[in-house]
Parts: structure tokens; C-alpha cells; sequence
């Protein structure tokens, strides 16, 4: 096992000869090079014994790669960023949607397009799971899941796929089924034209402007917005942006 120790990382990847031990806090050149020909896996998680654990475990379940670890994204941006392969990122129980991991997540994507960015989570909240892949990342893998299919996630997604457990699929296929039951209760309300017309008012725009990009009169506008605040009882066009709101969401 050649351990690779720095400031804020350490590396582990099996090797024939045994053991060799760098110096802590200082990243000798030879393996400097060395880094540059493996394929390496960094791993940030601000818990020394699970980040610790997590590396040993990939390795020992066969993630042919050299896994590099940080206790946190500024760590990892001041050191691996040009070594690395891709970045998994293990939140623990977090929330996703934590000002602070949001905001840390985007500007890892941002500044580093190219690189696959991994989720390692102990909530699989489909919530959770559409904002990761909102904020560009490549794999939301819930801690529910077993070691092994963790390290095929990894694999799938360095090499250009997207991850998402089957833990979340429940909660999708129920969130697609409220939408249907929505749309059905829509066109039970309101006529194709009248979808239109809502549409257009959802974004703001003038009778005028509706009318034109409809193909319809003024007056036809006007009726149909008659009859929309009508069928949801209520009195402007302010309304009735509010009232689809309450009711579908």
C-alpha cells in the first residue's frame, strides 16, 4: 500500500512491494509524476475515520484507482485539482440544499465542468436527488446502498454517466403520477385555448401580446380570460396565477 500523505490528503492503492510511507506535509516529486499516470479518485468528507474507512472499502472492492482524501472542497481545490479524475463528495446527513453545500457544489461544477462530481449521502430524498443533478453532478448515491454498487456508481459516472439509485425511484414514479392526476384535472377544467391563454399569463404577458402570438383577436383574449378567472372564481388576472398555484402546484 503506497500512502501518500500531505496537508490535507492522503492516498491509498495497492501495490506488489509492500509499504512505503512518504513524509506527512510534503509530496515528493517522484510521486507527484506518479499521480499523473492513475486515474485518482478525491474524496472530501470534513470526518477523518469516514473518509478513511469509505477509501479502504472502494479499494478493497475493486476501484482500480488512487483515492486521494480532503477534509473539505477549498482543501482539495488548493492541491489535486489538475491530478484529478473526479470528486466525490460524502455530505453524511446534510441536506443538499444547505445554503452553504449548494453554494459549494455550484462553484465546484462551475469552475471545473469538465470533472465528474459525485454525491455519497445518508438521505435519498428525491429532492435531494434533483437538486444535486440541478447543480450539475453526476451521481447522488444514498448510503442505504450497498460498497459494491457504490463503486459501480463511481465507475458509471467517471466515465460520462449520470447515477441515481433505484432508493429514489418510489418517490419519482409518485411525484409522476401526481403531475398526471394534475394535468387530467386540468383538461377537465379548461379547453386547450384556455391552456394556452394560461400559459401566456403565467409569464406576464400584455392581452395584446397573447392575442398575437395566439393568432386570436384582443376580444377573444378577453373572453377567455373571462371565463379562466370564471371557472377558478376569482376576480383579476393576478389571481388567477395564485389560484393554479394552490391547486396544482
Amino acid at each position: 500500500m503506497v500512502e501518500i500523505g500531505g496537508a490535507n490528503g492522503l492516498s491509498h492503492r495497492p501495490v506488489a512491494n509492500g509499504a512505503v510511507r512518504l513524509p506527512a506535509l510534503k509530496l515528493a516529486d517522484t510521486a507527484k509524476n506518479a499521480l499523473t499516470d492513475l486515474r485518482v479518485l478525491d474524496v472530501i468528507d470534513e470526518r477523518a475515520l469516514d473518509r478513511e474507512c469509505l477509501s479502504q472499502s472502494l479499494v478493497s472492492h475493486g476501484l482500480d484507482m488512487t483515492i486521494v482524501l480532503f477534509n473539505s472542497i477549498e482543501a482539495w481545490m488548493s492541491k489535486y485539482a489538475e491530478a484529478s479524475s473526479g470528486v466525490l463528495i460524502n455530505i453524511g446527513s446534510r441536506d443538499c440544499t444547505e445554503p452553504r453545500i449548494e453554494n459549494n457544489i455550484r462553484m465546484l461544477v462551475s469552475r471545473f465542468p469538465n470533472l465528474p462530481v459525485i454525491i455519497l449521502s445518508d438521505n435519498h430524498d428525491l429532492r435531494q436527488v434533483l437538486t444535486a443533478l440541478d447543480l450539475g453532478v453526476k451521481g447522488f448515491i444514498p448510503s442505504a446502498v450497498g460498497i459494491s454498487v457504490c463503486v459501480k456508481a463511481i465507475s458509471l459516472a467517471l466515465s460520462g454517466g449520470v447515477f441515481i439509485s433505484t432508493e429514489s425511484l418510489p418517490e419519482l414514479r409518485r411525484l409522476m403520477s401526481a403531475a398526471d392526476q394534475q394535468e387530467r384535472r386540468r383538461a377537465e377544467i379548461f379547453t386547450c385555448r384556455e391552456e394556452n391563454v394560461i400559459a401566456m399569463l403565467k409569464l406576464g404577458k400584455a392581452n395584446k401580446i397573447i392575442a398575437y402570438e395566439l393568432g386570436l383577436r384582443e376580444s377573444t383574449v378577453k373572453v377567455h380570460i373571462r371565463n379562466i378567472m370564471k371557472k377558478l372564481k376569482v376576480r383579476n388576472r393576478t389571481e388567477v396565477i395564485f389560484k393554479l398555484n394552490d391547486l396544482y402546484g
